[in-house]
């Protein structure tokens, strides 16, 4: 499966995202470097971190990669300066974007699920208390 691995400065943090293509679609998947890498720390994020971002990424919903808007007839001129500044702004596709987007969503609905578990957690066991003491009470304790 091709993949290619991009770090480029998403202020107010440098990122990597790497996009992994199957016969599937895209995915992709983040890490955040904070201050500029240099090619020390790639190399030994290549070394130590990258399994994990390459699991995450293998992990991530695919997204079909001819998702790509349809282009209108614009000058020459024009779509050099519009390509010139969304490679440097921006050297992600639009099927990563996506990828990314949705696997975020899903850990947000995980994260959510697993916080109201939680909560309904901790009230049981306060209404447990509750009677509890109230028992000890009743008993005159």
């Amino acid at each position: 499966m091709p993949s290619t691995f991009s770090v480029f400065f998403d202020d107010p943090f440098w990122v990597g995202v790497l996009e992994v293509s199957g016969p599937d679609g895209v995915r992709a998947a983040r890490h955040v470097f904070g201050a500029e890498p240099g090619n020390a720390e790639l190399l030994e994020f290549v070394r130590r971190g990258f399994g994990r971002l390459l699991d995450s990424a293998l992990a991530a919903p695919a997204v079909a990669a001819d998702r790509r808007p349809a282009a209108r007839s614009v000058s020459p001129k024009r779509l050099a300066r519009r390509a010139a500044r969304d490679l440097a702004a921006r050297p992600l596709s639009s099927a990563a974007e996506e990828a990314l987007a949705r696997a975020h969503e899903q850990s947000g609905y995980l994260n959510r699920a697993a916080a109201k578990r939680r909560a309904a957690e901790a009230a049981r066991e306060r209404r447990e208390q509750a009677r509890s003491r109230a028992r000890a009470r009743h008993r005159g304790r």
